[in-house]
């Protein structure tokens, strides 16, 4: 009876036969097909013949078990590379002295990029040398690649707190580590002065804004001073989501240090930036803030994107890193959280730039975060 039913009801068209379904896959992979096909016309007539067999290949390379993150773009076997330096190949960078309305478009996929990286700090390591390492960063540790011309532009905003050295290794490591994904992008030192105590999200409001007066950036990066990447297969571009990159940090064994883990290199293109308000500005030291953010993220209705494991690897320089820390989420705190986010964040920021100064290696912002937090 309840055979008969069923198949009455697929007569009738209440639900699909097996042949409809079948028929409905075979236009689904019609239609994939000729986008592949108007994907492949447009990277050929833009000069971008290689990268079309580069694109097929990401297409197809193996997937993710059920459980595991959603890598990023690029993705190499790590067994098939081996780790090198993270200059390695650099020095066959340099301008092609073209205009740069001539240069041809950068390939899909950098030629540079090899996978895993060694952290190799030199001793005694001097921030002259470092400029001496990257000769074709402009001042203000701004960057174009010089013979091709790039559709990903970044900004790196560094909150700090006075750690010389922890800048000092992260402009040697990370400088290379963007050239070889051939990105423009540019570095932002948010320097707080040191009449309060450490506010990360504040000075991560104020590097944004900063940023964004200067260029029209589509992505920008978050990035604590002390954490080194591992892996140049991790690209510092912005997804359609939200993404918390640092998912793999070698002080706790590669692996998120706690259940909800938001600490370290945060991605946002402008428009997420935007629609979660920013970061909190009310949370000193790192108490409750990486449950603030996601609550954000949750209340704003998106999701959070984060790299594989084995792209999304960092070496943790050496120092106290309280950021995981934090105490365990309370009960009440979500509902908190829904009541105030829309007034705690960008549009409710204040503070003072006491200067900016274009360093060779990076744009350095001091500012004042005491100052009165404005009205929305």
């Amino acid at each position: 009876m309840e055979g008969s039913l069923l198949l009455q009801a697929a007569e009738e068209g209440e639900i699909e036969s097996p042949s409809s379904m079948e028929q409905q896959r075979g236009l689904l992979l019609l239609f994939l097909g000729v986008q592949l096909l108007l994907m492949g016309a447009f990277l050929y007539q833009n000069r971008h013949r290689h990268s079309f067999t580069s694109f097929l290949r990401v297409l197809i390379q193996d997937r993710p078990t059920v459980g595991e993150e959603l890598p990023f773009l690029v993705s190499v076997s790590a067994a098939q590379t081996s780790s090198q330096d993270v200059y390695t190949n650099l020095s066959q960078i340099h301008p092609v002295g073209v205009s740069e309305e001539d240069l041809p478009s950068c390939p899909l996929i950098s030629p540079y990029i090899n996978g895993p990286l060694k952290v190799m700090i030199p001793e005694n390591l001097t921030m002259e040398q470092v400029v001496e390492k990257n000769p074709l960063v402009e001042l203000g540790g701004q960057y174009r690649p010089p013979d091709c011309w790039t559709r990903h532009h970044t900004a790196v905003v560094v909150p700090y707190y006075g750690q010389v050295q922890h800048l000092q290794h992260l402009l040697f490591h990370l400088h290379p580590f963007l050239q070889r994904q051939q990105l423009h992008y540019a570095i932002y030192v948010v320097n707080q002065v040191h009449t309060t105590a450490f506010n990360r999200g504040k000075l991560r409001n104020v590097g944004f804004w900063e940023a964004m007066q200067e260029e029209e950036w589509d992505c920008v990066f978050f990035h604590d001073v002390n954490l080194l990447p591992e892996d140049d297969r991790n690209l510092y571009i912005c997804d359609i989501f939200p993404a918390h990159v640092s998912v793999a940090i070698d002080k706790f064994n590669y692996k998120l240090p706690y259940h909800g883990y938001l600490g370290g290199v945060f991605a946002l293109r402008p428009t997420h930036y935007l629609r979660i308000n920013g970061f909190p500005n009310s949370y000193w030291y790192w108490d409750h803030e990486d449950h603030d953010i996601a609550a954000r993220l949750q209340l704003s209705g998106m999701l959070l994107s984060r790299p594989h494991l084995l792209f999304g690897r960092y070496h943790m320089l050496e120092g106290q890193d309280p950021s995981h820390q934090q105490s365990p989420q309370s009960p009440g705190l979500l509902a908190s959280i829904h009541h105030k986010w829309q007034q705690d964040g960008m549009n409710s920021l204040g503070y003072r730039r006491l200067s900016k100064e274009l360093q060779p290696l990076y744009t350095n912002l001091t500012v004042d975060i005491n100052f009165p937090t404005s009205q929305p």
